[in-house]
């Protein structure tokens, strides 16, 4: 029940209450004005019986004192007796204007009755006396006759007092017993008042309003501290309290989602941020490697605990491959053909192993672990993968927002692409186009590199002609004389592997440039080319053409030469090898005191 209804109806119960007991007062108080008089009355009745028996007896004496004495001072007192006659009438008048009952009004109308014989009896007596008979007047005054009228006056005065004394005695216990009634039911209202105003104030004021407010201020207190953790006890009552407890129940749920909410934009705002920063650091890669590195560092904070892979397509766009990777994914394979995942297959994310509703791609094992495809493009052409799962198996993987997956995705597809077109700028930059080796300007760069260099390196340089080039493009065509010109750079960059660089120095001359080795150990590799290229068959359009063979001119520095005449010395050697019958080895540095030159 509502705090304002049982204020309502304690209010109420203490008006009526209060009502009946003043109206419980008031007729106390008249029962107790009805007492009062009745003892008046009571008093007054006595007196006047009191008065009337009096009278009588003072003037029988007076005149009994007269005829005994002859005194004219009884005379006149029984006189003056005599006139109180009226008197007398006016206090019968007054008893009978009391309205008093029936039997006490005829017992003084007896007593008036009475009291006019008597006077008679004894104006005649002192009549008689007066006229001197004087005897005569003695025995009237004491004669039975008046003896009897007198006892009869004075029985009937007795009587009367008797039975206005039990009257009023009983009006009064009567009016007396009301009012102690009407009394003692005014007390109990105002004792039924107290307990009612009592336990308002108790069960109402203090129980149900002061009790429930001092808990609730330490509550909003810790509230208004954007304490959250703070608990609302549940309160069922349906009053005010309860409506202000359930306002702040929901001022702090309202707190509670404005944190979240607050916590939601922070870690929004600082996933934005990471996001930007790995932008900017993609942007700024130089290589593949480095671009993986800045994924791998960036992705897991931008979303913890979720593992993951970054693949990369081949040029064959047939199969990707795995080029970093972040807090160990288990269930995806290093390698896989681009057919093999389902986010590839359709151009969007695809979501693998949740409750069965889609179907898994096929790079992932069978243990049923959320698993994320995010496919990488770049002007409309798949260039990678981002992959990442939960190893929880709680699919948090998979919430990731859409928005902060595609826009990393874009923005590495991006970065890898523009990457792979430097690259592929680079190396039309620095290689040539048909033999895939570093052309004249590398060479160039790097013998420019070799000549400032000052640690004093030991530097080899092979010059390589193919002999009689010009007759394979004569007899057998242009594309003879290229596929003679790549077989030919393929065996030499086979055979220097890892102890040169090999590069085309222009048409069917190439050139090798190797360092920290020996002048006989260049001379050695320099033969094992020669020999390698001769003994290899080549073979064009299912003919056998050859045999192939190259002439190679060296020369070396800082010991026979400096840098800067390396390229003239190496070719000076070449001409001589091909002047010396071609198919030969010719080194430009002193082999003995004489100086002469080593033909192979």
């Amino acid at each position: 029940m509502r705090i304002t209804t049982i204020t309502n109806w304690a209010y109420g119960i203490t008006m009526v209450l209060t009502v009946l007991s003043a109206a419980a007062f008031i007729l106390s108080a008249q029962s107790a004005t009805q007492e009062r008089q009745a003892v008046e009355q009571h008093l007054l009745l006595n007196s006047m019986g009191e008065e009337l028996a009096l009278g009588a007896e003072e003037t029988t004496d007076e005149a009994r004192l007269y005829v005994m004495r002859g005194e004219a001072r009884h005379l006149d007192a029984f006189t003056i007796d005599e006139g109180e006659e009226r008197r007398r009438d006016t206090a019968i008048n007054a008893l009978r204007g009391l309205g008093i009952p029936n039997g006490e009004l005829q017992l003084v109308e007896q007593v008036t009755t009475d009291a006019e014989a008597l006077d008679k009896v004894e104006e005649a007596a002192v009549a008689a006396y007066r006229g001197g008979n004087q005897t005569g007047a003695r025995d009237t005054l004491f004669g039975p006759e008046h003896e009897r009228i007198q006892t009869a006056l004075l029985n009937d005065v007795t009587q009367f007092r008797s039975l206005a004394a039990a009257r009023t005695q009983a009006t009064v216990r009567s009016a007396q017993a009301r009012s102690d009634l009407w009394g003692d039911i005014a007390k109990v209202m105002l004792a039924l008042t107290a307990v009612i105003f009592l336990g308002v104030l108790y069960f109402i004021l203090r129980r149900r309003v002061a009790l429930p407010l001092v808990r609730m201020t330490g509550i909003v207190n810790r509230l208004a501290k954007q304490d959250y953790a703070v608990e609302v006890p549940n309160d069922s009552r349906r009053d005010e309290i309860g409506e202000m407890n359930d306002a702040i129940q929901v001022f702090r749920e309202n707190g509670l989602e404005r944190n979240r909410l607050d916590a939601e934009r922070k870690r929004d705002l600082q996933t934005k941020d990471l996001i930007l920063q790995m932008m900017h650091r993609l942007q700024a890669c130089y290589a593949q490697k480095e671009l993986a590195e800045v994924v791998a560092l960036f992705v897991p904070q931008i979303f913890p605990g979720i593992a993951g892979c970054l693949y990369t397509m081949n040029e064959s766009r047939s199969a990707l491959t795995e080029v970093s990777r972040w807090l160990d994914p288990a269930h995806t394979q290093p390698s896989f053909p681009a057919s093999a995942c389902w986010g590839l297959r359709r151009g969007r994310l695809h979501v693998s192993h949740v409750a069965d509703h889609d179907i898994a791609c096929q790079h992932l094992d069978e243990s049923g672990v959320p698993g994320l495809c995010v496919p990488l493009t770049a002007l409309g052409e798949a260039i990678g993968l981002l992959y990442f799962e939960d190893r929880k198996k709680d699919a948090s993987a998979v919430d990731a927002p859409q928005l902060y997956l595609e826009l990393i995705a874009e923005n590495v597809g991006l970065a890898i692409a523009n990457l792979q077109l430097r690259d592929k700028l680079v190396n039309l930059a620095v290689r040539d186009a048909l033999t895939g080796l570093f052309n004249r300007r590398s060479l160039d760069e790097a013998l420019n590199a070799l000549h400032r260099d000052q640690s004093a390196r030991t530097v080899v340089c092979m010059m390589i002609d193919i002999d009689h080039f010009k007759r394979f493009n004569d007899e057998f065509g242009h594309d003879a004389g290229d596929e003679v010109l790549h077989h030919v750079a393929q065996i030499v960059s086979d055979t220097i592997g890892d102890v040169g660089t090999v590069y085309r120095f222009g048409g069917e001359e190439l050139t090798v440039i190797a360092t920290d080795i020996a002048d006989g150990a260049g001379f050695e590799t320099a033969e094992k080319l020669r020999t390698s290229v001769f003994t290899t068959p080549f073979s064009y359009r299912g003919r056998i053409v050859g045999p192939l063979s190259i002439s190679v001119g060296i020369a070396s520095s800082p010991v026979s030469g400096p840098t800067t005449t390396l390229i003239n010395r190496a070719d000076g050697a070449l001409l001589q090898a091909k002047l010396s019958g071609r198919n030969k080895t010719v080194a430009a540095f002193a082999m003995g005191p004489e100086g002469e030159l080593k033909r192979g």
